[in-house]
């Protein structure tokens, strides 16, 4: 046999891929299960951005192969977005970088920044790639725990203690996934402080700011940023374009040139189609959000309701795709608690500890799920 590379030693397949395995074969038995496990919309995009993708395909120049830089009014789009909605003033001719899908962007920041031995802080609850990048390109992950006392925001107090000898990299991610934690400008002064006076990179992952959120948040508000921070932001959650895989990477000149020379040797630049598509979903108007919005308001009562049919407890002030709650006290392992309601109930939900150890004697709900479905699984329980 053909022995793995080492760098797979300590990967895993992603928790998801191999669960959603054991669903499928579940549902290919007849059982109907209910998955609120995973954030993948199940809303279409607007018509608009159907109907500009469409019309691009019979565009002349639609099938050849695209800039590594996307298409100069895709960039133009983006950095309007991000004027109109962050008041922030991106330059899109160096600034913004798109790309096919943030999860991309995870990805290349790592390649383009970490050396073997790098240590790069992750937070624990968070999402499971930033682990698995860093070990990709052999560099040392450092976790900082957050917690439901603090808000789940860093605790500073804590961070002095780190040893930021090897520091590298730190990752953020506000409105914060699992736990919807919006975040605040405070906490980003003191991370860009914190960043200048330790000199390392912040990288803001932010897909979640226009899901149930009235005050979206870039890091890139705070004076200064841009000298010590990079922010990846999709369209796959606020424009329901999970599948077409686009995102976007903005940061100063010389850390965007970084990040191009790894995705330029990676890709061969995003379909034209995609990027017409794209365009259109960033011109949306202010209606766009507020109908998306109240379909997942409606979901997310419906899902307290669920939460406290299984006695967990919750907070009403997060953002997101999801709902995280409190399993009661005596559940003593959230990931046989949810297996119990998987084989039982026929209903899937995530436990917390698939985001860290933090992460445990909680579960999250997606709110991807419609509002016949969460009702069926209200009368399941």
């Amino acid at each position: 046999m053909i022995a793995q590379a080492q760098r797979l030693e300590h990967i895993q397949e992603y928790y998801f891929s191999g669960k959603l395995r054991e669903v499928r074969q579940m549902v290919a038995q007849g059982k109907k299960v209910i998955n609120m496990g995973i954030g993948s919309p199940d809303l279409p995009p607007s018509p608009q951005v159907i109907t500009a993708m469409s019309n691009a395909v019979n565009d002349s120049f639609a099938h050849e192969y695209q800039s590594y830089q996307g298409l100069p009014e895709l960039r133009e789009s983006m950095a309007r977005f991000y004027s109109r909605h962050f008041d922030v003033e991106l330059n899109p001719a160096t600034e913004i970088l798109p790309l096919m899908g943030s999860k991309e962007g995870i990805m290349h920041v790592s390649m383009a920044f970490l050396n073997e031995g790098d240590k790069v802080l992750i937070p624990n609850p968070g999402y499971p790639t930033y682990i698995s990048a860093t070990r990709l390109v052999g560099a040392q992950p450092v976790f900082y725990t957050l917690s439901e006392q603090n808000n789940w925001e860093p605790d500073f107090d804590a961070l002095d203690e780190t040893d930021w000898s090897r520091v590298k990299i730190m990752w953020t991610n506000y409105p914060h996934m699992p736990t919807g934690a919006k975040g605040s400008r405070t906490m980003f002064e003191k991370l860009v402080a914190l960043a200048k006076k330790h000199d390392f990179l912040i990288v803001n992952d932010n897909p979640y700011s226009f899901v149930l959120n009235d005050s979206p948040l870039s890091v890139f508000q705070v004076e200064g940023a841009k000298d010590v921070a990079l922010e990846l932001n999709s369209l796959s959650k606020t424009f329901n374009m999970a599948g077409w895989r686009v995102g976007m990477i903005s940061g100063n000149p010389d850390l965007i040139a970084s990040v191009l020379k790894v995705k330029s040797n990676m890709d061969s630049g995003m379909f034209y189609g995609i990027q017409k598509g794209a365009v259109a979903a960033l011109n949306s108007d202010s209606g766009w959000f507020s109908m998306l919005n109240e379909t997942y308001g409606k979901r997310r009562e419906l899902i307290y309701e669920m939460a406290e049919k299984l006695g967990c407890t919750y907070k009403t002030d997060s953002a997101g795709l999801f709902v995280w709650a409190k399993l009661p006290e005596e559940v003593a392992s959230a990931e046989a608690y949810i297996d119990e309601v998987l084989y039982g109930k026929d209903i899937f939900i995530t436990p917390g500890t698939v985001f860290g150890s933090a992460g445990e004697g909680y579960i999250r709900f997606s709110l991807c799920v419609n509002e016949s479905q969460i009702s069926e699984a209200i009368q399941r329980l």
